[in-house]
């Protein structure tokens, strides 16, 4: 597959990295990886968690003094008490946010009409105070899809620039992927973004069905860092949507250093034998792949400054 298209492909290391299990980064830390994404040409980095908006907000303040220049965005539940507090806080640093509503019946607001009520509320309060948000909706592939189609039509209607769908247990698949943003695409008039999980292990798959099917962006991490299983991972996304002529402006000749300082900063460790940025992802020992190795490679270890290793058996 070959077009012209781009792809924003979204960071959250610096939001949901720090759900992953003992991961907790300092304030140099942060500083140190916001840098590096910002030398990777990271078109965006999420950084702000709904469950923590004020504290995190902060960590934007003090990154901005510092410097760094990412386009910054955050997460805000529009069902809490706080939402419109933290919308107004949110805008005066971010450059964009999204607001949250959780579509799974079993999760507040319960009743499917307060939640098209809430998120037509809190959508025109966020149109007063800022100019570039969006929406977003956590289990989309656990409700009904007209449900879902219709929240996302009064978001828009009422002002969001961005829906994004978001796959959260990590249950669903290519196929179904592609067939809910397909659907998205022909209703929605607005930018179309999909959130994998990895719990399955198909949330680079997923992500990419996500843009095959007409999605423009998609999120990531560094190394795939997340809650439980972690997320599509941006050294595979970047990479694979490379290499199908999809342009993403991500410098791929950082992503292996930037994936090693995030796993040193991190505490987990990334495996040897991970897709694009693992050590042994160039390493040849079947002496059938030693006469041309590169007919048994993805891509040239050179797109990500990397080296070929021949060893034999």
């Amino acid at each position: 597959m070959v077009t012209d298209g781009k792809v924003v492909l979204k960071d959250a290391t610096l939001r949901e990295g720090l759900d992953t299990p003992n991961v907790h980064f300092s304030p140099v830390q942060q500083l140190n990886i916001a840098r590096l994404l910002e030398k990777a040409n990271v078109p965006e980095a999420e950084m702000v968690a709904p469950s923590r908006v004020s504290g995190d907000l902060e960590v934007v303040k003090t990154l901005k003094h510092q410097g760094v220049r990412l386009r910054t965005s955050g997460l805000i539940y529009a069902h809490t008490p706080s939402c419109t507090r933290e919308i107004e806080e949110a805008a005066l640093c971010l450059d964009r946010f999204d607001l949250l509503m959780p579509v799974s019946p079993q999760r507040q607001p319960c009743d499917p009409r307060e939640k098209v009520r809430l998120v037509q509320e809190t959508v025109v309060h966020a149109v007063e105070r800022h100019n570039d948000f969006g929406v977003g909706f956590p289990h989309s592939f656990q409700t009904e899809v007209e449900f879902l189609l219709e929240l996302a039509g009064e978001a828009t209607r009422c002002g969001a620039q961005r829906v994004t769908v978001y796959d959260t247990n990590g249950s669903a698949d290519p196929f179904v992927v592609h067939a809910l943003i397909q659907r998205f695409k022909k209703h929605l008039g607005v930018a179309l973004f999909f959130h994998g999980h990895n719990d399955l292990g198909l949330a680079t798959a997923n992500s990419l069905a996500a843009i095959y099917a007409g999605a423009d962006g998609v999120d990531v991490t560094v190394n795939g860092l997340g809650d439980r299983a972690g997320n599509a991972a941006l050294e595979q996304v970047a990479a694979a949507l490379h290499l199908k002529g999809f342009y993403t402006g991500v410098a791929l000749q950082e992503l292996k250093e930037l994936s090693r300082i995030v796993a040193e900063e991190s505490g987990v460790p990334v495996s040897k034998l991970a897709p694009v940025v693992g050590e042994y992802v160039f390493w040849h020992r079947s002496p059938s792949h030693l006469e041309n190795p590169g007919l048994f490679e993805a891509f040239d270890p050179g797109l990500l400054c990397s080296e070929r290793k021949l060893t034999g058996s």
